[in-house]
């Protein structure tokens, strides 16, 4: 399976190792502050009162311009970044004709194109539950046009890296107040890989959604990106710049292990997957998320699967994987 993943990973050529930037100039519309100095430290210690006050953090004013027409919505983002192209969020709606109150939004994987996980939506809607599919930061319609891959969502750019997830999980709970202005009060979360980091920690702030699927999960950000098969090339940005230890402390306002309290504050429930042979969210960081889960008595289910992270979206696992979404959200909406 291991060779597989490899495979399935070689199959992507315009990966590039982009030179190490700390980005502080990401950093100027935060609403934290910290005390000058190096780079590394005065990183971490905006990342470290961010997480202390995160619901200030991943705070925000209620767009004003939900515009939904030919069943594509679309709404100013409240982060704003350089790229206008990114600063307007772009769904997919799939509204179920008897929904009874219920909603979902899917979180792609990163680097997902347009018409991924648009098969899943279609199916939620035939069973009744209405789903919005949301573009994440930088990817399809809202990638700017001197790239080709989704760079900017995740980089060796350590600050611009965190301006993106807050910015992903800002637009995600916006979408939220969209769906409950349509009169939508049974909602839930499908986040896939990097799509299922933001959904926890858009869940872990946000009451309202009270059914998770976190399909490809791991407790932290930073290790992912150390250690994964598809971020080596952030890892090689990375040598004799950062360490392990120093980018964790910079990342800590947008890894999961910062928010399990949050998370367990409300009444949720939770489908967690992943695969025994993932070398890109390493098994034994996703059975961390589980430990901790258990620890705090989070109402969840596991499935395990015997596949990696390329290789959930190839038959039989593909099917497998959406019966378990479906069967799940169904029950539990």
């Amino acid at each position: 399976m291991e060779r597989k993943e490899e495979a399935f990973a070689a199959r992507t050529t315009d990966r590039v190792v982009r030179e190490f930037e700390w980005g502080l100039e990401w950093t100027r519309n935060w609403p934290v502050a910290a005390s000058d100095g190096a780079p590394a430290s005065y990183l971490a210690e905006l990342s470290e009162r961010a997480a202390s006050d995160s619901a200030a953090f991943y705070g925000y004013k209620t767009p004003s311009d939900f515009r939904c027409e030919n069943n594509r919505l679309r709404f100013t983002s409240p982060v704003q970044t350089p790229y206008p192209e990114n600063n307007t969020v772009h769904g997919l709606w799939f509204r179920a004709s008897r929904p009874k109150g219920r909603a979902v939004i899917v979180l792609p994987h990163w680097n997902a194109q347009l018409q991924q996980h648009i098969a899943l939506c279609r199916v939620l809607q035939t069973l009744g539950i209405s789903a919005l599919r949301l573009s994440l930061p930088y990817h399809d319609l809202r990638m700017p046009s001197e790239l080709t891959r989704a760079d900017y969502a995740v980089s060796s750019n350590v600050a611009r890296t965190v301006d993106a997830t807050r910015q992903a999980i800002i637009d995600t709970r916006s979408a939220v107040d969209w769906l409950q202005s349509l009169g939508y009060d049974r909602l839930g979360i499908v986040g896939t890989s990097l799509g299922s980091c933001y959904a926890f920690l858009t869940s872990a702030h946000d009451a309202r959604l009270r059914v998770n699927v976190f399909n490809l999960f791991s407790l932290h950000f930073a290790d992912v990106v150390w250690t994964g098969l598809t971020t080596r090339h952030i890892r090689q940005g990375f040598e004799g710049q950062i360490e392990l230890e120093q980018l964790r402390a910079c990342w800590k306002a947008i890894t999961p292990a910062s928010y399990m309290d949050h998370f367990a504050e409300n009444q949720k429930q939770s489908l967690f997957i992943y695969g025994t042979c993932d070398t890109t969210f390493l098994p034994v960081f996703s059975e961390e998320m589980l430990r901790e889960a258990r620890r705090r008595q989070i109402d969840h289910k596991v499935v395990v699967l015997p596949c990696g992270h390329y290789s959930l979206g190839q038959s039989p696992f593909k099917f497998i994987d959406a019966y378990h979404i479906c069967s799940f959200l169904l029950r539990s909406l």
